[in-house]
């Protein structure tokens, strides 16, 4: 039987968590190390300020195991804002177990229900190729 995955809107407390996953992204997907108390306190920043961005995690038995963002961009083209996805990253013993499917879906239900959202658009490091494999037949 599969786990059941909850998403929900991230909350400060859930900071500390954000920033090692966003550590571990980059490490993985740009070999990068990042300066902790620089992204502690970007993490902190979006938590604090929603008109910078929304993280959203997934949950399996109260476990953190995933996580999105979501920034904006204005479309004078369109009158509206397309959702950026960036910054996701799922543990790897939930890999390839739906939950970047279930953050996914979440999020376009969530964008479906906002009149200006326009779109959504999904960030992939170019180097990336199991993330645009997964990913080209939704974006």
């Amino acid at each position: 039987m599969a786990p059941r995955i909850i998403v929900r809107l991230a909350v400060e407390t859930d900071g500390p968590v954000i920033a090692k996953f966003n550590a571990l992204m980059a490490l993985e997907t740009e070999h990068r190390t990042l300066d902790h108390a620089i992204l502690r306190s970007g993490v902190e920043a979006v938590l604090r300020d929603p008109a910078k961005g929304l993280y959203y995690v997934a949950e399996i038995n109260g476990t953190v195991v995933g996580q999105l963002m979501i920034t904006y961009e204005w479309s004078d083209w369109r009158n509206g804002t397309f959702w950026w996805i960036q910054s996701v990253y799922v543990t790897e013993e939930y890999r390839g177990k739906g939950v970047f499917k279930t953050l996914f879906r979440f999020i376009e239900q969530e964008a479906r229900k906002k009149e200006d959202v326009c779109g959504l658009r999904l960030y992939v490091e170019k180097a990336n190729e199991r993330a645009k494999r997964h990913t080209n037949r939704w974006v």
